[in-house]
């Protein structure tokens, strides 16, 4: 059922029993996922893998654009500082686009978000396309600012577009999707950075600027998708174009379970204004939901995920693979990511969980083989399964929840300012991974990976001990659990305050319809 009018006026919609599963719905939510998530996250995955191939070429082309400019010939940890800022300045950028990820949700929606976000992406693939010829190094930086700011934006933006549009049995599987087109991205990457491909000396400008053929897809393929349901009825009132933005992701009528979640969702937040960030941190409300996205995006950066790559090129080598061959092999560590499919299985608590606890495991069991590779012989081979292994326990960890949380655990109002919240504490320690990770490396050495190692252990416990399964819930019984831990001592309060007044199958107050 659902209503029209001002008043509780019943009409009559498919009962529960209509069987929309994930086989049987709408191929439109199918094409719809891929063609935010081409444009969307992929650029994240793509952007990052892109980088390692054209190393030395770009060096080069920095050290003979100073040396045309102004007759200087850089020191070679002059050129490696300015590469440095050329690869880290994509974290900053990443930043600003968590930032404004929000606002712009709010204001232009979900979908058109995503398609305005190109604009970052064109300017900063035609930067990078034209560096050199222009002889321009900083083109180059400025390509990575913007191109940072279109993958801060998607990856906040798109998780919440896929979880407001998804059906609530499939509401994991979807939203996981943004990792699994992430580990896509990478692998894409190291393929097309390949020096066959685009990975040679006379191509690196048009690697760097390849990111803007997944964004042509998009701007040609997203206008033809609708736009997230929920935000239409609870953002922008229209109950019209919900139900038909519904009709088309589903594939078939709309189930009356389905459109009362998210008229009760709307009579909660009734009169209520979006969210900004700062007043997330003062309501007691959201205390733990907060620390909780906070934790677990910072956990997902400072675990050492990314810091393991940096070893990759170093162990196949020692394992005997010959020079001319790493590149390939290389490859196959982006592939272990797609482990995340596992997720909306066994739910997101446990692979959270479990995925931490394998990763320090195996954080162990690598500093104990690089620590004694020089003296038994099979232990480049034990750091090469760790490589694997790590990335293995990540990909079915953190990779495939984290982007789910925010959607599970706020409500509409509350949500573009925690994907803010998120996105900004995810960008930062990544960034942080990329200043102190070198100076680990030289100071620790074998045992650089300790503190990572300490990392998954503490944000495995908090999660055990702090962190409700959300898998199949709605928000209201989320909601519910995460009150206990916000207020300890007013459990029976809140048990007795009347909730909204809503019932299956009309909202008596809501005027707003």
């Amino acid at each position: 059922q659902h209503y029209e009018g001002n008043s509780c006026r019943k009409v009559t919609l498919v009962s529960d029993c209509c069987s929309c599963k994930f086989l049987s719905s709408s191929l439109t939510l199918v094409l719809m996922v891929a063609s935010a998530a081409i444009g969307g996250t992929l650029q994240y995955g793509y952007n990052l893998a892109i980088m390692n191939s054209p190393t030395t070429f770009i060096q080069k082309f920095i050290n003979e654009t100073f040396l045309e400019r102004w007759d200087i010939q850089l020191e070679d940890y002059q050129v490696t500082l300015v590469w440095t800022i050329v690869v880290s300045i994509f974290s900053l950028g990443g930043f600003a686009g968590a930032l404004i990820a929000g606002p712009m949700t709010i204001r232009f929606g979900r979908k058109k978000c995503l398609l305005l976000n190109n604009i970052f992406l064109m300017s900063g693939a035609l930067l990078a396309l034209t560096s050199r010829a222009a002889k321009s190094f900083e083109m180059i930086i400025i390509s990575r600012v913007l191109v940072g700011i279109n993958a801060g934006i998607s990856m906040n933006v798109q998780p919440m577009y896929f979880g407001e549009s998804a059906p609530k049995h499939l509401r994991g599987a979807i939203s996981l999707s943004s990792a699994v087109f992430t580990a896509f991205g990478v692998v894409l990457g190291q393929v097309v950075g390949l020096r066959e491909i685009l990975g040679s000396e006379a191509c690196w400008q048009y690697l760097l600027a390849s990111n803007a053929v997944p964004g042509l897809i998009q701007l040609l393929t997203l206008p033809w998708f609708p736009e997230s349901p929920r935000y239409l009825l609870i953002d922008r009132g229209d109950k019209e174009a919900c139900i038909n933005a519904l009709r088309r992701l589903r594939g078939c009528e709309v189930q009356s379970s389905e459109l009362d979640e998210i008229l009760q969702e709307q009579a909660e937040t009734k009169g209520m204004r979006p969210r900004r960030p700062w007043e997330l941190f003062t309501d007691r409300s959201v205390r733990w939901q907060l620390i909780s996205v906070m934790i677990i995006s910072s956990a997902m950066q400072l675990c050492g995920n990314d810091s393991i790559y940096f070893y990759a090129s170093y162990v196949f080598k020692e394992a005997g693979i010959s020079d001319d061959k790493v590149q390939y092999v290389t490859i196959g560590t982006g592939t272990c990511e797609f482990t995340n499919l596992l997720v909306e299985r066994k739910g997101r608590r446990f692979m959270l969980m479990g995925g931490f606890i394998l990763m320090t495991i195996w954080a162990v069991v690598f500093t104990i083989a690089l620590s004694f590779e020089h003296y038994i012989s099979w232990m480049p081979y034990l750091s090469m399964a760790c490589i694997f292994t790590y990335i293995l326990s990540f990909g079915m960890g953190p990779a495939g929840v984290t982007g789910v949380l925010p959607t599970e655990i706020f409500n509409q109002t509350a949500r573009p300012a925690a994907y803010m919240i998120a996105g900004s504490m995810m960008w930062i320690n990544l960034g942080i991974v990329g200043m102190i990770f070198p100076f680990l490396v030289s100071e620790l050495s074998q045992y650089c990976f300790v503190p990572f190692a300490a990392v998954c252990v503490l944000s495995a416990l908090y999660i055990g001990l702090f962190l409700p399964e959300t898998k199949g819930k709605s928000l209201s019984v989320i909601t519910r659990e995460f009150h206990k831990l916000n207020f300890k001592n007013q459990d029976k309060n809140f048990e007795s305050q009347p909730e909204a007044q809503y019932q299956l199958g009309e909202v008596c107050h809501s005027t707003a319809l």
